[in-house]
């Protein structure tokens, strides 16, 4: 009975010795990935990452880790409108990222997950950046400039539009559907004023309705969903063998 206890004595501390060491590994293991996730992506500070699941070693020897979490405070999207006169980079906050099925080189200069899902938020005062903001002429001495973005409720977004007639200057709050359209945020307004509609309504809904194109996330996972929320628009972002570094 002796011996007994002393063999069950000795296998609580292997295991207790096994469990701090896999601990330690995952976390030096978490540091490492997101110092070369910052260096890839370029990003400005180093992102969270959260690797999951129990035992870590085993799933070192297998060469796949089951489920990896990514936490990016700021990331700059391209827009593809470099030298066209809009922003050549978005900035997207609080991207989170899901990753399934990850395996990597043996020497760990590349991994690759089988699938991703995350989110995101874009502030409304950059999404404000792809409206037309300045005044534009509509017809003869009247002009339109969208001058804000906000949550409407419902998931719809709420857009100021501000008309300068020669009778004077009016803004308009005008509800708006945001939808996603491949690499695109597509902002399109549900109806517009009855004043609007009956001076003209094509040169209007081109101030409007806009997009914006949100292209080269990480690993280039792709735009899924978008609503409106508080903050700003939340987007939902997804992709299968998502390369995360090499």
């Amino acid at each position: 009975m002796r011996a007994l206890r002393i063999l069950l004595i000795v296998v609580v501390i292997l295991g207790g010795l096994f469990v701090v060491a896999d601990r330690v590994a995952v976390y030096f293991a978490e540091d490492e990935a997101a110092s070369k996730l910052k260096t890839t992506e370029n990003l400005a500070s180093t992102p969270d990452v959260s690797i999951n699941g129990f035992p870590f070693l085993t799933q070192v020897a297998s060469g796949k880790l089951d489920d990896v979490e990514v936490g990016i405070k700021d990331y700059e999207a391209d827009t593809g409108e470099g030298g066209k006169g809009g922003p050549a980079t978005i900035r997207i906050d609080d991207l989170k990222a899901h990753m399934k099925g990850v395996s990597f080189s043996g020497d760990y200069s590349s991994a690759t997950a089988s699938s991703a899902t995350g989110t995101a938020t874009i502030a409304y005062d950059e999404l404000l950046k792809a409206a037309k903001s300045q005044p534009t002429q509509i017809i003869s001495g009247v002009t339109a400039q969208v001058v804000g973005l906000s949550d409407g409720g419902n998931g719809k977004i709420r857009v100021d539009v501000k008309f300068r007639t020669p009778l004077g200057t009016r803004t308009y709050p005008v509800l708006s559907t945001v939808a996603v359209h491949g690499d695109d945020v597509q902002v399109h307004a549900d109806n517009l004023p009855k004043l609007v509609v009956d001076l003209a309504d094509s040169r209007v809904r081109a101030i409007t309705d806009f997009k914006q194109t949100i292209d080269r996330l990480p690993g280039d996972v792709k735009l899924d969903s978008v609503q409106a929320a508080e903050d700003g628009v939340q987007i939902t972002v997804k992709g299968s063998n998502v390369k995360l570094a090499g």
